[in-house]
């Protein structure tokens, strides 16, 4: 919980919830187009049954492969930004649960490659100094994502009484005389 500006306690509220850019999807579509059309074209044009039917499996085992598994690999990494904290969940079978909270401070780097410099996406790293750094793979909206998490890790400080702002109405680097 945090507190708002009359004191009082206000519930945890989900600022984004993002998956890795989509932009990794489009190989496994194109498969999915050229498996689909390769079987439909050569299913069914040969004498032997054997060889249908391998063309049949060799393209649903195509599909599972290439579709359908990068697919689930995608779904199962999830990053959740709150007001309290950012959470990455991943994982199929075995479920991992990473999470940091903005009141104990980090450093958020983005990182570009040039495909996502071209798309906008970028790695986002999140370094609190003690524990193993948190990526956030493949963001979309990176450097947007970059502006919300520094303020939301300047809100957390400042309602702690520590960071951007001390508890007055001066900035702590401002020098004031009387």
């Amino acid at each position: 919980m945090e507190e708002n500006h009359t004191g009082e306690q206000s519930a945890e509220r989900v600022v984004a919830r993002m998956h890795r850019h989509g932009r990794i999807l489009i190989l496994p579509v194109i498969v999915l187009l050229i498996t689909v059309g390769a079987v439909s074209f050569f299913y069914g044009s040969f004498r032997e049954s054997w060889i249908n039917v391998t063309i049949l499996v060799s393209g649903i085992a195509a599909v599972v492969l290439f579709v359908l598994l990068p697919y689930f690999m995608w779904l199962n990494r999830r990053y959740t930004l709150t007001t309290r904290r950012v959470i990455v969940r991943q994982g199929f079978f075995v479920r991992t649960r990473r999470e940091l909270l903005h009141s104990r401070g980090y450093t958020v780097t983005v990182k570009r490659g040039p495909f996502q410099a071209m798309s906008r996406s970028g790695d986002i790293v999140l370094t609190s100094g003690v524990d193993d750094p948190i990526v956030l793979k493949d963001v979309p909206g990176a450097n947007q994502v970059q502006s919300v998490l520094h303020d939301l890790i300047e809100r957390a400080q400042g309602q702690l009484g520590y960071g951007g702002y001390a508890a007055g109405s001066v900035l702590r680097d401002e020098t004031s005389v009387l």
